[in-house]
């Protein structure tokens, strides 16, 4: 009778063990695939995160103020359809549109002449883009940078 004890105790905790061990491998194995969606959403982002735009007080080679949008890549691929969303005075919004912004190069365009009167320093603007691997991005005011989900 001892010697049955002894067994039934022996599988009980054979058991245990090994529920314990299933249990123990199952929450190892949700951490990896945490930490690879993790490191997959850094490589996606690692692009993205080195653009760039702001709104800077320039001078024409007359000497002359202007205003100018700046666009800056600092990846090692370049970014397509780069487009800055601008409020309009009538409510719609207009889009100055840019295209491509070369690796390690920065693209400057006018800005409207009309800020010039509000201009008092450097300040980022909102910018849209595709990155080399045809996702859209967008990064705000703030410097928030935002993956666009597709519209299919």
């Amino acid at each position: 009778m001892a010697s049955d004890w002894v067994g039934t105790a022996a599988e009980i905790f054979s058991a245990v063990g090994t529920v314990g061990a299933f249990v123990v491998g199952f929450i190892l194995l949700r951490a990896e695939h945490r930490r690879e969606a993790d490191r997959s959403e850094d490589e996606r982002r690692n692009q993205a995160a080195r653009i760039s735009a702001w709104v800077e007080l320039t001078r024409s080679p007359s000497g002359a103020r202007e205003i100018a949008f700046h666009i800056h890549n600092a990846s090692d691929m370049p970014i397509y359809e780069v487009e800055l969303p601008l409020p309009a005075a009538s409510g719609e919004e207009q889009t100055e549109f840019i295209g491509l912004v070369p690796p390690g190069q920065t693209v400057r365009r006018a800005a409207p002449a009309d800020w010039l009167r509000t201009y008092v320093e450097p300040e980022p603007v909102q910018l849209e883009f595709l990155d080399s691997a045809g996702r859209r991005w967008t990064r705000d005011e703030q410097g928030r940078l935002t993956r666009m989900e597709p519209s299919d």
